[in-house]
């Protein structure tokens, strides 16, 4: 009998995998794909094509955050910056798995508002 973890686990992968299958990062039009672990929230724009990460932020180097949340909002106004310098203006989300409430919702929101398009 699985453990309430190890089903919290496979619900995620099965989510995750759908979520995949729909979702493709291009030079273009790059994927933002999102992992939280309970302390931290990472976020990179990643190529699929050539299987390269163009730009990549987290939680741990945002100053001045209030909140595991605010830090994500910054976090997300963070990547909509360096993807700017990159050159790029739109992306395509990969929530990973995750439903879309608190620190993936406060990142999404932080890059739009940054200017990313997606």
């Amino acid at each position: 009998m699985p453990t309430a973890v190890e089903k919290k686990r496979a619900h995620r992968a099965r989510r995750r995998a759908r979520v995949r299958r729909r979702i493709f990062g291009t030079p273009e039009r790059p994927r933002i794909s999102v992992f939280r672990s309970n302390r931290y929230t990472y976020a990179q724009l990643i190529d699929d094509i050539a299987g390269h990460t163009l730009a990549a932020v987290d939680t741990r180097r945002v100053a001045g955050a209030e909140s595991p949340t605010d830090a994500a909002y910054k976090a997300g106004e963070l990547l909509a910056k360096k993807a700017a310098e990159v050159g790029i203006e739109r992306a395509v989300f990969d929530r990973g798995g995750y439903k879309y409430h608190g620190r993936v919702r406060a990142l999404a929101e932080g890059a739009r508002s940054g200017g990313l398009k997606f």
